[in-house]
């Protein structure tokens, strides 16, 4: 080609257009129906049986855990609670392809994670309800719920390099929306970890609103994969709604930064079914019952259903009957979590410094004299 096409191209900004367009093909392996498309990407994912039901017994676990959640909030019992329906798969089927020693840096949404990271379900509800002990881990390599948008990408890039200095073969890895994905903090934290060629795995759950603002309005961009690719990191897009292409992407992503090839975006094409919180959002203001409705026949508990009373791994008793211990395990949180004592003004105080200053000690003990 002589040089002068070249420049042609360079210069064909619809050329440059279709590209973004057509350079990013999704990642699918079983469809709405519940069948496999892809062989070769199902025997690379590697899921045996056992792991199968696991998996969706963990999807099926978030099911119901948002049921419960959403009942809860509505009765005044929690605080923040933001729904997960219909992201099951893009949530657990991802978590479920990471170690129990690798970090996981989630946003509000992605109490689920951190749950089957071995964060006792109490907690989860004591974080909603803004008890200081709902911010506390043992034992999890988990970070508290992010409430800043995209600021945990900026956290997960600092673990992630420390983990390449203490040379431990694990991962950093951290979930945004596609709201996330218009913050600064969202790039820097990319930017930072490809600079560093840290092993960190990055997750945009794209449910196309950010509260009320559609993805279109937001960017430009036809894909937010091309947004990873200006940080230099390999990035993909995923059906979102796929158990096992989630599972594969994730496997692989993880894979990759472990063997210090740095770090890897992943764009999922999901859908939250409901409001973005149920702090007095209405979706029926910014989208149509119809769109849900559609949304609604391609969510992924039907689909992976279907796919595994097909193999006779899965049926309708079996459901029911975990469902009954989801349900029991989700009781025994509640009535831990409100058998926590609540806070007091002096506990706020108290606890905002490691060591309070002799202002605060002085107001410490007033509201402690107050019984406050």
């Amino acid at each position: 080609m002589a040089v002068k096409d070249d420049n042609k191209q360079v210069l064909d900004f619809n050329l440059q257009m279709e590209k973004q367009t057509d350079s990013f093909p999704m990642l699918q392996v079983l469809n709405n129906d519940g069948e496999i498309v892809d062989g070769d990407a199902l025997k690379e994912a590697g899921l045996n049986e056992d792991q199968l039901v696991e998996l969706m017994k963990q999807m099926v676990f978030s099911r119901v855990l948002h049921e419960r959640s959403t009942k809860l909030a509505k009765q005044g019992r929690l605080g923040f609670y933001a729904p997960t329906i219909g992201e099951e798969a893009s949530q657990i089927a991802s978590n479920y392809a990471f170690e129990k020693g690798d970090w996981l840096f989630p946003g509000y949404r992605d109490i689920p994670q951190l749950v089957m990271k071995g964060w006792p379900i109490y907690k989860a509800f004591l974080w909603s309800r803004g008890h200081y002990e709902g911010n506390e881990f043992e034992d999890v390599n988990g970070w508290m719920p992010q409430i800043i948008i995209g600021a945990q990408y900026v956290e997960a890039a600092g673990a992630a390099l420390g983990l390449k200095m203490r040379k431990q073969p694990n991962v950093a890895y951290a979930y945004t929306g596609d709201g996330g994905t218009s913050q600064g903090d969202f790039y820097e934290g990319m930017n930072f970890a490809g600079a560093y060629n840290a092993p960190a795995v990055f997750f945009s759950q794209n449910n196309e609103y950010a509260i009320s603002t559609p993805r279109k309005l937001q960017t430009k961009a036809p894909h937010l994969a091309a947004k990873g690719w200006a940080a230099g990191l390999p990035s993909l897009v995923v059906d979102g709604m796929d158990p096992i292409a989630m599972y594969l992407a994730s496997k692989k992503a993880r894979q990759w930064a472990v063997d210090g090839n740095g770090p890897v975006f992943i764009e999922t094409i999901t859908n939250r079914l409901g409001a973005h919180s149920m702090s007095g959002d209405d979706p029926l203001r910014y989208r149509t019952q119809e769109e849900i409705d559609e949304w609604t026949k391609k969510e992924p508990l039907i689909r992976f259903r279907k796919y595994l009373e097909g193999l006779g791994l899965w049926s309708e008793e079996i459901e029911n009957d975990w469902t009954e211990v989801v349900n029991e395990q989700i009781d025994d949180g509640v009535k831990q979590a409100d058998g926590i004592d609540k806070q007091k003004i002096s506990d706020f105080i108290e606890q905002t410094l490691e060591v309070p200053g002799q202002a605060a000690q002085e107001q410490i003990n007033k509201f402690r004299g107050e019984g406050k």
